[in-house]
């Protein structure tokens, strides 16, 4: 994807992240670990969704559009970082969850405090969201407005040329460093972002796998939608190269969905205790649990890459149900 070619896209994320080694827990996981640093990524607490956002708040700014409706679960890092960019570039943001109430806490408390519309649809399936966004959306066409419907997670084909920019970012990085990585760990949701790492690892030759560890979706499915936002974002960036299929590790969601792992909160501890960094619950705490019994097993070698992918205002509530 050549600068010429690229889509527009507003600044939300100071880049490049920090990529650094995690000495003790490499230490203690016998296998070189890297962490690539999007919980600093700059805007609000930052996250991995400000890259994808980068593209769909230009692409919302250059339709004209004047709101931009959304959702997920009350906790969801997605949403909070949609409403904050909207409100940052003069677009009304409207988010709908699913459930019919949600405490004023993490992600939630920071949507009342910036004033956004929430609505709740009433039913506690997560994808009743998919109908409420398109409900909201025609509420608003009908009263003049020129909404942009996102789904779940920003996880559409331009949202996700924000981690094939992250790509390169990373493959400057990792020469910089002199490392060739055999693997790159995610924690993956609503699939977006490693859909960008798979055709960003395309574009680049990079030497690594981008591994996935479901945290919502079965593995099949998350397959799938991997494969086809990765072909989607390929066009849009115009890489001609072969993606690799997607692999994707399941086994790690724990009790359920949205909600934390003794695994995973395992992994959590020992991530703070060694490297002072706090993962999130829902996906970042369960993406390591995965790396870490992996590295124990002896199932990996060489040197690894984590995305540590934000979501700190889900660390303030009880109820953790961040995931699209």
């Amino acid at each position: 994807m050549t600068a010429a070619g690229e889509p527009p896209r507003v600044p939300l994320v100071l880049e490049p992240t920090p990529l650094h080694p995690a000495g003790r827990l490499s230490g203690e996981l016998g296998v070189p670990v890297l962490l690539k640093r999007d919980d600093l990524a700059g805007t609000g607490l930052g996250g991995n969704k400000l890259r994808g956002l980068e593209y769909l708040i230009a692409d919302a700014l250059g339709q004209g559009c004047d709101c931009l409706v959304t959702g997920a679960g009350p906790q969801s890092n997605w949403t909070m970082l949609a409403a904050l960019a909207c409100v940052r570039h003069q677009i009304e943001p409207h988010v709908v969850c699913y459930g019919s109430s949600a405490a004023d806490e993490g992600n939630m408390r920071l949507h009342r405090w910036l004033g956004v519309d929430v609505r709740f649809t009433g039913d506690p399936d997560r994808s009743s969201v998919d109908a409420g966004i398109e409900a909201v959306a025609a509420e608003l066409r009908a009263a003049g407005r020129r909404p942009y419907p996102v789904p779940r997670g920003g996880a559409t084909p331009l949202g996700a040329l924000g981690y094939v920019r992250a790509s390169v970012e990373l493959a400057a990085q990792l020469a910089a460093l002199g490392e060739r990585p055999s693997g790159l760990w995610l924690a993956t949701g609503s699939c977006g972002t490693q859909a960008g790492l798979v055709a960003g690892a395309a574009l680049t030759g990079a030497p690594y796998q981008v591994v996935g560890v479901t945290v919502s979706r079965p593995v099949p499915e998350c397959r799938e939608r991997v494969r086809a936002l990765a072909a989607g974002a390929a066009a849009l960036g115009g890489i001609t190269a072969v993606l690799a299929e997607p692999a994707v590790l399941g086994g790690w969601i724990g009790p359920g969905y949205g909600a934390a792992s003794p695994e995973g909160e395992d992994a959590a501890r020992m991530t703070a205790a060694a490297e002072g960094i706090f993962l999130d619950p829902v996906f970042g705490a369960k993406a390591m649990a995965a790396l870490i019994a992996q590295c124990r097993a002896g199932r990996v070698h060489g040197t690894q890459v984590f995305l540590v992918s934000g979501g700190a205002p889900t660390l303030f509530a009880g109820s953790r149900d961040g995931a699209p």
